[in-house]
């Protein structure tokens, strides 16, 4: 379904030209819906930012530096990195539809951070287990969130890939998971003994509520519908709340998982094949995790002592 098919006024030419902009991002990029929807969003925030109706004739290079320049200084910078992205996006789209004579794609900087960027950080085995043990697994939700999160941990999944899961990804007899992935990608990974054991403990005792629904993780009261990837998010909170740690999202279990894999000497090759990184250079950020080894690699200061 297209977010902006229905927005503003009927047949408004922004309305109009942003539901055609989404429908080129799931049909020739490939994107997820939401991430075609996130684009779209920014779309319209520079659209809202032009000076008169929001109309593209005419457009120039300094109306789209300063569309940039007023998003770094109102935002945080990972934002106005999204909306960069999401922009040079948006511009070559109008290029190739015709909509300005130049393709003004190339035009859009870089939002760069000024500090160095963070370590990659997962949670302590400990805290892991200790999330683990919060389940209730003798009432229908604690088992629900103890399949979840095993699955997190074990698996290395993105919130939007835990929340897309189906019944018919389950491949009982192959052992086998099938994920979505980002730009559409479906990934076959091994499914773990205890994530399986997890999942049928879930599906078994009639846990999941009936309604015809094939998404796997749905919420525990009505109206059921599938945990979205914030929802999927918020019971990851409160299984730290409960357990005492320090509060995480999601996405910290997938770096947990990185991370004890770099401590376990797995090549990255391997951590990339497991994580579903597109590029090896993503995966070796992980790297610089343990920084016992890298001191090894350090070369002696010159002039320091013996």
């Amino acid at each position: 379904m297209l977010v902006f098919e229905d927005v503003g006024p009927p047949g408004s030419v922004s309305g109009v030209l942003l539901a055609r902009f989404e429908r080129y991002l799931l049909c020739e990029r490939g994107l997820a819906t939401a991430s075609a929807m996130r684009c779209a969003v920014y779309a319209r925030r520079f659209l809202d930012g032009l000076p008169g109706d929001g109309a593209l004739a005419g457009l120039t290079a300094g109306e789209v530096r300063a569309a940039v320049a007023r998003e770094a200084a109102s935002g945080s910078v990972s934002v106005a990195q999204c909306f960069v992205t999401a922009l040079r996006t948006f511009l070559r789209f109008c290029f190739i539809e015709g909509l300005v004579e130049v393709d003004l794609s190339p035009v859009v900087l870089s939002v760069q951070r000024h500090r160095g960027s963070l370590l990659p950080m997962g949670i302590s085995r400990a805290d892991a287990e200790a999330l683990l043990a919060t389940c209730d697994r003798r009432r229908g939700i604690g088992r629900r969130d103890y399949a979840l999160l095993v699955t997190l941990l074990r698996l290395g999944l993105r919130a939007s890939e835990a929340s897309a899961l189906t019944l018919d990804d389950i491949d009982w007899r192959a052992g086998e998971l099938v994920v979505h992935g980002k730009g559409a990608c479906l990934d076959r990974l091994p499914l773990p003994a205890d994530v399986g054991e997890a999942f049928a403990s879930y599906l078994r005792r009639r846990d999941r509520p009936r309604g015809g629904r094939r998404e796997l993780f749905l919420s525990a009261r009505a109206p059921f519908r599938p945990l979205s990837p914030h929802m999927v998010s918020n019971v990851v909170r409160l299984a730290c709340r409960r357990a005492g740690v320090t509060v995480v999202r999601a996405h910290r279990l997938r770096h947990t998982l990185a991370c004890e894999m770099v401590g376990a000497h797995v090549p990255l090759e391997q951590i990339s094949q497991v994580l579903r990184h597109r590029q090896l250079e993503t995966t070796a950020n992980y790297a610089r995790v343990n920084v016992d080894r890298l001191r090894a690699l350090a070369m002696p200061w010159p002039g320091g002592a013996e």
